[in-house]
């Protein structure tokens, strides 16, 4: 009998089993929505945040008679969810193409659709395109300094997976493939860069190592034991002092941002709502307790949400 959850064979280990897609798509359908972390909406979200910051602060920044309409506003802002969607869709998939081998070595990983044999190398291939199309769909809507840009980023999406192989910074690589919305969302509205989107960039870089260093304590003894690098491994039980020094530049090139580009004041009150969530995370962080490493990983979404609410308000009022 057809159920909405998998079944122990169709299900991955480290994602819910009770997610919407599980109920919309067919079940031949679930082991690419697997692929593409669907049900594991969390990916996109830290990769649409910095595009969402990224347009508020220059929908804010933009002088009398430039600033772009409401109409404009939401219909970027729509395009960064559909474009953060499809994209990171894509990079999972390459990723798990190019970690093939080692995700059958890893707990937490061995159960996902390529290891365990649900979708085929070909079939991840021929997704991997159909997002990437979507993607670029969605980034010729913009100006052509940000389609040029957006296409720049593919450099860094490709070095990511083997960050691990040759650096004890792969969550570096994924900060600088991650947070390139901060750029985008800027140059869409200026057509340029200037200082606030790149230390908006910068802020958003160390963001990431930060909260894919505490996701990465998750799976330190697996990686420790096939030779895989990360942050985790590189701050072992040094990770409070070393987050304390992420995080502190994230907050410090995002203040130095707003500044530049002269926000308002609840920027401002979101950026301090930003320091306290991050402060707590640290403070409460048990790096042997891999489901509350998971949990504090989660709960930069709504570290992310809190910034861009701040921003948001910046701009209406």
């Amino acid at each position: 009998m057809m159920t909405n959850a998998p079944n122990d064979a169709a299900r991955v280990a480290d994602a819910p089993s009770d997610n919407f897609v599980y109920r919309v798509l067919p079940r031949s359908l679930w082991g690419y929505s697997q692929l593409a972390r669907w049900d594991r909406p969390i990916g996109w979200q830290l990769l649409m945040w910095p595009c969402f910051w990224s347009i508020a602060l220059a929908a804010d920044a933009a002088p009398d008679g430039l600033e772009p309409s409401a109409g404009t506003i939401i219909f970027y802002l729509f395009l960064m969810f559909v474009g953060s969607v499809a994209m990171r869709g894509a990079g999972c998939a390459y990723n798990d193409l190019v970690d093939h081998d080692i995700d059958m070595e890893v707990a937490r990983t061995r159960s996902r659709p390529l290891p365990s044999g649900r979708v085929s190398r070909f079939g991840a291939k021929v997704f991997i395109v159909l997002q990437a199309l979507v993607g670029l769909l969605v980034l010729i809507q913009f100006n052509t300094f940000s389609i040029v840009l957006g296409i720049a980023s593919l450099a860094v999406v490709a070095i990511y997976p083997f960050a691990k192989r040759f650096t004890d910074w792969p969550q570096f690589f994924l900060g600088l493939a991650f947070s390139w919305g901060a750029l985008i969302g800027w140059a869409a509205i200026f057509g340029s860069l200037s200082w606030a989107p790149v230390f908006l960039y910068i802020g958003a870089v160390a963001w990431t190592i930060g909260y894919d260093t505490i996701y990465a304590y998750q799976d330190i003894e697996d990686d420790e034991l096939i030779g895989v690098r990360s942050t985790a491994r590189l701050f072992g039980d040094k990770a409070k002092p070393c987050l304390v020094g992420l995080y502190g530049v994230t907050v410090l090139f995002l203040f130095l941002s707003f500044i530049a580009a002269g926000a308002g004041f609840f920027a401002y009150v979101g950026l301090i709502a930003m320091v306290i969530m991050l402060g707590w995370q640290i403070l409460i962080l048990d790096i042997r307790n891999t489901a509350q490493c998971r949990d504090l990983f989660l709960s930069n979404n709504r570290v992310g949400a809190i910034l861009f609410a701040g921003l948001l308000l910046s701009l209406i009022f």
